[in-house]
Formats: structure tokens, sequence, C-alpha cells
């Protein structure tokens, strides 16, 4: 280990150049990665293939297209809308249903106009030219034949007491995130063609539809986390450290490791969905440590050291390089034990946070120490040179053995 770190050493002393020519290279083909990154997901998509829920739904999906769930809901804003004006929304409702069946993505519709249609067929004894939607003047000697068979409403399922909501109800495939958000823009203008929102409400809802607001939302506040995260770090190494040229320094081997993780799911397929996107918090989190690590030692050095940069520079690596190994490494087979995971999403956290914990090791330990070199005199300014918010405590300082003193005990008479 002493040996690695040596050579560690020999890189950030001699190396330099080549250290910065690999970063901006790494730094490159990671910004071209993330540019191949897909947002995307499916309910079932981190559960085995083999896993007998993915093989139910996929023969549902063949020949029932599908299970989930989803939901137009129709709000006709006034009381007893549904039915009002000899049965106008009913008619749109059937129009509607004809639009979406030329879509294989959904089953065949439940609604109020299809239990009306069952209704009107055995009202005329079953026969099956009378499974359509009754003319107006048909409607209300229908709702009194419905009722008098019925203690209750018999379309409660699918409409509302007042008579005011009603939904239609389809099954679809998990077609997943990106699919369905294409489908969602497509029926959006025939639905509001059909129903104009001056005269009705639409909600599309279901459990496809919630599975895909909830993936783009998390999506969204992926960044937001982040930056919170990074502000947040960022603070509390300007109360170490006292300086924010130390600070914006220090951020960089951190997120070049979330870069490059970034880049790799570009280029190996790895999508952004609920199941990868805590990776980057939380290997931020962690990386972070071996740089206040770094850090806190490299200002102990300088006190030390006479405010000499090289020598603390190195004697920090020779000090720190070897825990910060053993402690990454550990990191990289603890995370590595969820790849033997059945779920996707937890082999997907153990192999990406591996690798980004990997990627910040190296940082921290050849970037880091390279970038306090070659910028020694623009960060060594007189702010980092007076003394921390937060003591750094020197674990050498503790006890001084020249200081000790070795004292007779006295002898004293009990009472």
């Amino acid at each position: 280990m002493i040996k690695i770190v040596g050579f560690l050493e020999h890189i950030v002393k001699y190396k330099r150049k080549t250290v910065y020519a690999v970063t901006i290279i790494i730094v490159l083909l990671s910004i071209y990665g993330v540019s191949l990154i897909t947002t995307t997901g499916n309910i079932i998509d981190d559960l085995p293939k083999n896993d007998p829920i993915v093989e139910d739904l996929k023969f549902f999906e063949k020949n029932f297209n599908g299970v989930m769930p989803f939901e137009i809901v129709i709000d006709t804003k006034k009381k007893n809308g549904v039915f009002a004006d000899n049965g106008k929304t009913l008619y749109k409702i059937q129009k509607l249903q004809r639009e979406l069946a030329n879509y294989k993505e959904f089953s065949k519709p439940l609604s109020i106009t299809e239990a009306i249609k069952f209704s009107y067929q055995a009202y005329k004894n079953g026969r099956p030219k009378f499974y359509i939607l009754p003319p107006a003047t048909e409607l209300k000697k229908l709702k009194k034949y419905v009722n008098n068979n019925n203690d209750k409403n018999s379309f409660s399922s699918f409409i509302d007491k007042d008579n005011q909501i009603t939904r239609v109800s389809f099954q679809m495939a998990d077609v997943g995130t990106k699919e369905m958000d294409i489908l969602l823009d497509e029926i959006r203008p025939k639905i509001d063609s059909i129903f104009p929102p001056k005269e009705y409400n639409i909600s599309l809802t279901g459990t496809s539809v919630v599975f895909l607001k909830g993936t783009n939302y998390l999506v969204e506040n992926l960044l937001t986390s982040l930056t919170l995260a990074i502000i947040l770090i960022a603070s509390l190494m300007s109360v170490l450290f006292s300086s924010v040229r130390m600070v914006l320094v220090s951020l960089i081997p951190n997120l070049l490791p979330l870069l490059t993780t970034a880049g790799l799911m570009g280029f190996f397929g790895i999508p952004i969905k609920p199941s990868t996107i805590l990776i980057f918090s939380i290997a931020f989190g962690i990386s972070v440590d071996d740089t206040i690590h770094f850090l806190a030692k490299y200002r102990q050095e300088l006190k030390h050291q006479k405010w000499n940069i090289k020598e603390a520079v190195y004697l920090a690596l020779r000090e720190t390089g070897v825990s910060m190994i053993y402690t990454s490494i550990i990191l990289f087979f603890g995370f590595g034990v969820f790849t033997v995971s059945s779920f996707g999403g937890t082999i997907a956290l153990g192999i990406l946070v591996s690798v980004t914990l990997l990627f910040a090791m190296m940082a921290d330990l050849v970037l880091l120490p390279s970038l306090l070199l070659s910028l020694d005199k623009a960060l060594t300014t007189k702010a980092f040179k007076k003394e921390p918010l937060i003591e750094i405590f020197d674990e050498e300082e503790d006890i001084d053995l020249d200081e000790l003193e070795i004292k007779p005990i006295k002898h004293q008479e009990l009472d």
C-alpha cells in the first residue's frame, strides 16, 4: 500500500500535465455520454425477467392488451350533466372510445355508455342488435327499467351520485414512461376536440399516468437535489477552510466522478429512472468525505511546514492516502454486495455507486493534489491562513510527550 501511495505521489510530482490531459478527455467523453442518457421506466422494469409476475403481465399484455389501469375522468361541470341535453355527453364518450380503439395499447373500455348498452340489450330481451347506445327518447324508459330491477344505482361504478362526473376505464400495457408520454401527447388534443375545455374538465389518471408523472417529477428535481447538496457541502467546506477558492477547487474532484458515472450510464444504455436517480446524491455525499479528510490534513501540514505548500501536499498525501484507499475499497465492496440482488434497482445502486466511489478516490488522490500544487499561490490566500470557524483536530498534538513530567506519588494516611 505504501508503494501504491508512493506511485501516486510520483504522478502528482512529475505527471501533472498528463493528469490534466486525461481529466479533460474524461470530461469530454462524459459530456457526450450524458447526451445519450434516456429517461424511461416501466413499473416492472426492476423485476427479474423470469419472475412469475413479469411472465403473467406479459401474458395479459399479449392477450388482453395489459392490466395497467388508465382512466379518463369527465367532469360536465353541472349536476345531471352526463344525461343532460338528450345524452350529448354519452354520445361524446362513445365517439372518444371509437377514437381510442385505434390505439393497440388500450383494451376495450368500460364506461357508462357500455353499461347503458348492456342494459338496453337486456331491456330488448337480449337481442344482439340492440347492443347500442339508445336514442334520447329511450334513455328515460331505460332508467326506469334499471331502477325497477335493482335497488341500488347500477351505474354507480361509472358515475357519481349527482350524475356530474363519469369515467372511462381502459387497461393498457406497461409501455414505459417515454412511450406513455408520447401517447398522452397524441391523445390529449383528440380528447379536447371531443370535450371542449370550456364545457368539460378532463383528467387523465390511473397507475400508468401516476407512474409517468412521478418519474418526471423525480427527474426534474434531480438537478435541484444535487445543487442543494453541493451548496450545503460547499458551505461546510467554507466554514472549515475560510477560503472560497479552496472550496471551488475541492468541489472539482467530487463533481468529476458524478459526471463520469452519468457518462457511463449513457454509453451503456442505463436510463434515468426512479431506481437510479438517488445514486448521484448518495455517491456525492460519501465521496466528499475523502476530500475533507485530505484538505484537513493539508491545512495542518501547512502550519507545521511553515506554509511550504509542496511539502504540505506530499505529506498530506502520504498520511491520508493509505486510509483513503482502504475506506474506498471497503465502500466499493460494501456497495458491490448489492449487485448479487435480483432487483434491478438494487443492482444499479451497487454498480454505479461503487464505480463513482472509485473515480472519487482517484480524483482525490491524484487530481486534487495536482490542483493544489499548480494553483498554490492562488489558493494560499490570507483568508486560508486564518483560523477556521471550526477547529480541525490534530490527534498528533493531543499529547506532547516532551512536556510530560513524572512526579512521585504522595502517600496519604487514610482516615
